[in-house]
C-alpha cells in the first residue's frame, strides 16, 4: 500500500494537527476535509489527481488519523470549526477552494457561517449537515462511550472494522479497511474512537442549519446514491436549501465516495472547480 505522509505540524486550540501540501506549487489552493471516523487518507487518490491543477492541502483533524489524540481533548464540531479557521490563517489562504466529506462538511460550514472563513467555492460530499443524524449504533456508543472504552482489544477492533465497513456501496478493499481502522487501535486510539463519538452532538448542525439559505459561494453537493449512513434524500434536501447549488448524485457509491467512485468524484470536482472565476 502506498504511503500517505503528513510531515507538517500545526498546533491549534485542540492539539497538534498533521498536514501536507501536494500538487502544483503555483496552482489555485484547494483544501480537503475528511469525515468521521476517517482521516485524510480517504482523499489520497482524489487529492493526487486534483494536484495536477491545484495546490492541494490535506490534514487530519485533531483526534483523528496521525494528528494528536489525548485525554480530555475537545474534538467536537465546534472545536474543529475553530481549528480549521486557524489552519486557513496559518496557511495564508484567504479564499481557497474547499471540498469536504461527512463530518468535514459540517466543519467547513461552521467555519464559513460562524467564523467568517471565506471560500472561492465549496464542494460538499455526503456531508453531515441536516437533522436528524447519527445511526442507532452511533447513538448507542455516544450514550455509553465510557462502557465501550473498556472493551477488550480484539472486540474493539472487530467493532470498529464492522462499523467502518458498513458505509454502503461495493465495499472497501481489505487493505484499505485495515488502514482506516489502524488509527483507532491501541492505548491512544481506542479511547480516541469513543471520544469523538461521545462529543458528536446534533446541536452543532442545528446551530447553522437555518443559515444554509444564505450561502452565497458556488456550491456543489455530491452524494453516493448507495450511501448506507446518510440517505441520498438528505442530499437532495440540502441542495434545495443552498441557493444555486449544483446537485451531483454518484451511482454505485456508498458513503465513502472517494473509495467507491474516485474517478467519478474527481471528474465532478474538477468540472465544478474549473468553472469558478
Amino acid at each position: 500500500m502506498s504511503a500517505w505522509p503528513l510531515p507538517e505540524a500545526f498546533t491549534g486550540g485542540s492539539g497538534t494537527v498533521r498536514w501536507n501540501r501536494l500538487g502544483a506549487p503555483d496552482g489555485r489552493p484547494l483544501v480537503l476535509l475528511h469525515g468521521t471516523p476517517f482521516s485524510s487518507y480517504v482523499w489520497r487518490a482524489v487529492a493526487r489527481s486534483l494536484g495536477r491543477d491545484h495546490q492541494v492541502f490535506v490534514w487530519d483533524m485533531p483526534g483523528y488519523g496521525v494528528s494528536e489524540k489525548s485525554a480530555g481533548q475537545d474534538v467536537s464540531l465546534a472545536a474543529q470549526g475553530r481549528v480549521f479557521t486557524e489552519l486557513l490563517e496559518h496557511w495564508g489562504l484567504e479564499e481557497p477552494l474547499v471540498a469536504a466529506h461527512d463530518f468535514g462538511g459540517a466543519v467547513a460550514l461552521r467555519a464559513h457561517l460562524l467564523h467568517g472563513a471565506r471560500y472561492g467555492a465549496l464542494a460538499l460530499v455526503d456531508p453531515v449537515a441536516l437533522a436528524p443524524w447519527g445511526s442507532p449504533f452511533f447513538r448507542l456508543v455516544r450514550d455509553h462511550a465510557e462502557v465501550f472504552e473498556q472493551l477488550p482489544e480484539a472486540l474493539h477492533r472487530a467493532l470498529v472494522r464492522e462499523y467502518v465497513g458498513s458505509t454502503g456501496g461495493p465495499g472497501l478493499h481489505p487493505a484499505v479497511l485495515d488502514r482506516l481502522v489502524e488509527p483507532w487501535l491501541g492505548e491512544t486510539g481506542q479511547p480516541a474512537f469513543y471520544r469523538q463519538i461521545a462529543q458528536a452532538d446534533q446541536r452543532y448542525t442545528d446551530e447553522i442549519q437555518d443559515r444554509y439559505t444564505g450561502i452565497d459561494v458556488p456550491t456543489l453537493i455530491c452524494w453516493g446514491e448507495d450511501d448506507a449512513w446518510i440517505p441520498v434524500a438528505k442530499g437532495r434536501e440540502l441542495a434545495g436549501l443552498v441557493p444555486g447549488s449544483r446537485w451531483e448524485p454518484i451511482a454505485h457509491a456508498g458513503h465513502l465516495v472517494q473509495e467507491d467512485a474516485p474517478a467519478e468524484l474527481t471528474a465532478a470536482l474538477l468540472d465544478f472547480f474549473r468553472r469558478v472565476p
